[in-house]
């Protein structure tokens, strides 16, 4: 049985890992009891060193091609699944097959890397209970926000609210005007590296302006409503090319055309955030979701997942590391600092392979070995970066499958990225971490990415000028506890 004694804050620092957001404790096993199993015996495939031999089983299925799992015509914003835009998003289609597939009404659902929360949403709409753990508190804001049916006649009094202000706000006009709608006429602008480079002075007066309005809401859930609307604000009104995950600054005439408009950004988000959360309520979705903080490379802990009480993991984890394929912390930085996650600012070290890992270590699995012998011969720095992702990785996976039940499935969404010229076999890999960890690989299903958020270019060699497709393609690795 899932125990999440321990679950009571929504945005935590490392030092408070194995908690998670704030929900009454006594419904996240509502609907099941499973008999006591046996403890499990951790299978030990960390990372050898040259000269190991220890490989795993064969019987890996090869990757087929199916087109109905493109979902090219869907709705991908349906419900709350659309409140803020997050880098490489799962679409919900996706997680909802799986979780028909594979899952029942009153299981357990786990997402080891949750972003901004597409599948435990979509396991709440199946009837099941998830958990989903993210390092990244902006993408947690949102999965708790995204998973939260919140009182919408309540919430419209708040916009409302919000709506005198922006309409005082554009009466007032200049900077001067403006301060004076704040309390005392006050407002803190804050503090952090090159807030100047990335916002006009007057946009950051009315940015903070907001954020004061938000401290004034004594409703948590509502508050975090409205800072998910802020985000996308803080974004939208920014120097930054939304176009780009990493911070781009704007060219000098674009900045000059660009006059943003704070309050009806944040107003218009408002009302279609509020129109998404209607929409939810409307569905009352039957299970529960947690939203965690702790990172599965370290451990999974057991006051909040106890082993074998997982029935099915449903994931994409990320590409490779942030720092050379999918940038969350520079997505998500503007927007942290203005929420006051401070200790964001080492997101892209601190998520996996973020941790240097000499290039000549071997897994014992010819997927990866060979794969990253290849691109060491071209270029020993990158080789390790790769090595460190893949170290991390297994790590992940080990734990994972700790928490996972004898019988039950893991579903990975990954991708094959291109590093040096050399295609990296994620799935292939995948497959194999959870084949030596006691699964068997049911199969392997490739599908295009038609409307999924992906740059379509990037630097696989980090030559300057030289840029290559990035993936248009994705597979879905699929396993099965012994």
């Amino acid at each position: 049985m899932l125990n999440v004694a321990n679950c009571n804050i929504i945005f935590c620092r490392k030092s408070d890992k194995g908690k998670c957001s704030s929900y009454p404790l006594s419904k996240i096993m509502k609907s099941r009891q499973r008999t006591a199993m046996t403890t499990l015996t951790t299978r030990k495939t960390a990372p050898q060193t040259r000269g190991s031999r220890a490989r795993p089983k064969a019987g890996l299925k090869k990757a087929r091609a199916d087109e109905s799992w493109d979902f090219r015509k869907a709705d991908t914003k349906q419900l709350t699944h659309g409140i803020h835009p997050y880098p490489a998003m799962m679409i919900p289609q996706v997680a909802a097959r799986l979780i028909s597939r594979y899952g029942v009404a009153g299981d357990v659902l786990l997402d080891p890397y949750c972003g901004t929360g597409t599948s435990l949403l979509e396991a709440k709409l199946a009837g099941m209970d998830a958990v989903g753990t993210d390092l990244n508190p902006l993408a947690r804001l949102i999965a708790s926000i995204k998973t939260t049916e919140l009182d919408v006649g309540k919430l419209a009094k708040h916009i409302d609210r919000f709506d005198a202000l922006a309409q005082k706000a554009a009466a007032n006009g200049t900077v001067a005007g403006k301060a004076a709608i704040s309390s005392n006429g006050k407002v803190k602008i804050p503090d952090f590296p090159n807030i100047d480079y990335w916002f006009a002075e007057e946009v950051q007066y009315d940015l903070a302006t907001i954020s004061h309005y938000i401290d004034s809401v004594a409703d948590s859930e509502i508050a975090n409503f409205f800072k998910v609307a802020f985000s996308q604000t803080i974004r939208e009104c920014s120097w930054t090319k939304n176009s780009e995950f990493k911070l781009v600054r704007m060219k000098d005439e674009q900045r000059e055309r660009f006059e943003p408009d704070a309050y009806c950004t944040m107003a218009e988000i408002l009302r279609r955030n509020h129109r998404a959360m209607r929409d939810l309520s409307e569905v009352s979705p039957g299970g529960v979701a947690k939203v965690c903080s702790f990172d599965t490379v370290d451990g999974i802990p057991d006051n909040v997942i106890p082993p074998e009480s997982v029935d099915l993991v449903v994931t994409s984890p990320p590409y490779g590391d942030s720092r050379t394929t999918v940038a969350y912390g520079q997505f998500s930085r503007l927007s942290n600092q203005w929420l006051g996650f401070h200790e964001a600012s080492r997101l892209d070290n601190d998520l996996m392979g973020g941790r240097g890992v000499s290039h000549e270590t071997l897994f014992g699995i010819p997927a990866v070995d060979s794969t990253v012998a290849e691109i060491a011969r071209v270029d020993p720095k990158r080789a390790g970066e790769v090595v460190s992702f893949f170290a991390d990785y297994q790590k992940s996976i080990n734990n994972v499958a700790q928490v996972v039940r004898p019988g039950g499935t893991t579903c990975y969404v990954v991708g094959n990225r291109t590093v040096k010229g050399v295609q990296i076999p994620t799935d292939e890999i995948t497959a194999s971490f959870f084949e030596a960890a006691g699964f068997t690989h049911l199969e392997s299903i490739v599908r295009n990415i038609p409307n999924k958020r992906m740059p379509y270019k990037n630097s696989p060699t980090n030559v300057s000028g030289v840029i290559a497709d990035t993936m248009k393609r994705e597979i879905i690795v699929v396993s099965r506890k012994d």
